[in-house]
């Protein structure tokens, strides 16, 4: 028996990374103390994938390596170790039957994160894991070697730590960048934090207009003018907000730029994808010769959503008053492009707060890929978003989340 406030290894952070290290450490046989300083653990893996907890992607090692834009060569070994194929066996295991759905994402049958949540606190506490509900305020080392952390005015002593601690996102869930200070205090780089899977805000006012629409089944192609490059394109949902534009689509897209910059990124919103442009043209003169006499404003309420006629009426550049059958071939062309390519032009990203993921963190060069242990600090682990790992979105994050934690739980 170890004496009381002294443990093989202190977690703090009881998110998708903490818990999984704590499992992991302790069915080794380490005694574990993880340290979580909301009343409950998961409280950010409970409301991913929209309360739904998307646990993985089900795919081969390339397409995963492929949604890792920033730290997929750090990740070469922990992945090896616990790829998908492992997670999702852990999970089933535990006994939380798996499904996987469209662009191979992988969720609970129940679509319920809480049975995620539930499963790992469930088998930590079965393996013997002691929990506190505290803020870790120091990690205590000496000479270059850990020695415990302290919450307040208690110390508990341990010779391993590893800091789990997620990223700035979401600081409701406790998520507030603890263990970015942790780490810099102990002599660790920590990169520039951006946001990383966000809603947009956009130059353009008209989108305010439109708050609340809900576009499904839309292309969005984003265009980095600077590089003259298209850098993002996919089919999906997303929503019009009172400062931009938001959903699936656009979270998406929010990872893959890299340099924000005002103005230099521009979204093209294809409103019909499933119809080329000839074929819209021709839907267009179906719908303008059923009632030729009717003006062009009252005139798309079959192709289009009633909260973006009056925006697309206006950026057509056609009167609105103008009766359809006198609208000109030149014009129609116009407003084909117009539906094909509905421009928003990027300002900014929304605060980090509202981010999803943190991109940005504890310097990787400095941290032992295989082990997780810290280069600089003895005893010393990282792992999950508190590093500088970004992926987008699709299972990817967790997935990050629970390989790097296995990888510490086991060397530990």
């Amino acid at each position: 028996m170890l004496p009381q406030n002294r443990f093989d290894c202190i977690i703090i952070g009881g998110g998708a990374a903490g818990l999984m290290a704590a499992c992991t450490a302790s069915r080794a046989g380490k005694n574990v103390l993880l340290i979580e300083r909301n009343d409950r653990v998961g409280k950010k893996l409970s409301i991913t994938g929209k309360g739904r907890c998307n646990v993985t992607n089900q795919c081969s090692d390339e397409e995963f390596f492929e949604n890792i834009p920033v730290g997929g060569k750090f990740l070469y070994s922990a992945y090896s170790n616990f790829n998908c194929y492992d997670c999702m066996d852990f999970f089933e295991n535990l006994g939380v039957p798996l499904k996987t759905e469209r662009g191979n994402r992988v969720f609970p049958v129940s679509d319920r994160a809480g049975d995620i949540v539930s499963a790992l606190e469930k088998a930590c506490r079965e393996s013997g894991v002691a929990f506190i509900h505290k803020r870790a305020t120091e990690v205590l080392a000496e000479d270059g070697v850990i020695v415990g952390v302290k919450c307040g005015d208690t110390v508990y002593n341990s010779i391993s730590v590893l800091i789990a601690t997620g990223g700035k996102s979401y600081p409701g869930t406790g998520s507030d960048g603890d263990g970015y200070k942790f780490a810099q205090a102990l002599g660790h780089t920590v990169t520039a934090l951006k946001p990383s899977l966000v809603p947009l805000v956009s130059e353009e006012e008209y989108c305010s207009e439109m708050t609340g629409l809900s576009l499904k089944n839309v292309s969005v192609t984003v265009q980095d003018t600077k590089k003259d490059k298209v850098i993002f394109k996919e089919q999906g949902e997303m929503l019009f907000t009172h400062f931009g534009v938001s959903g699936p689509l656009i979270l998406s897209a929010s990872s893959h730029i890299r340099d924000m910059e005002r103005g230099r990124y521009k979204i093209f919103i294809d409103l019909k994808p499933a119809l080329d442009t000839q074929t819209l043209d021709k839907r267009l003169q179906r719908d303008f010769s059923e009632n030729p006499n009717r003006i062009f404003a009252n005139s798309l309420s079959k192709l289009l959503p009633s909260k973006m006629i009056p925006v697309v009426v206006r950026l057509s550049g056609i009167a609105p008053e103008k009766q359809v059958n006198s609208v000109t071939k030149q014009e129609r062309t116009g407003l084909v492009g117009l539906l094909k390519n509905f421009p928003v032009t990027v300002r900014d990203f929304r605060p980090l707060s509202e981010a999803i993921i943190t991109s940005g963190g504890v310097k990787l060069s400095e941290v032992n890929p295989k082990t997780m242990e810290s280069k600089l600090v003895q005893g010393l682990y990282f792992a999950g978003e508190v590093l500088d790992i970004d992926a987008y979105t699709g299972g990817f994050n967790l997935q990050i989340a629970f390989c790097t934690a296995a990888a510490a739980g086991q060397n530990i």
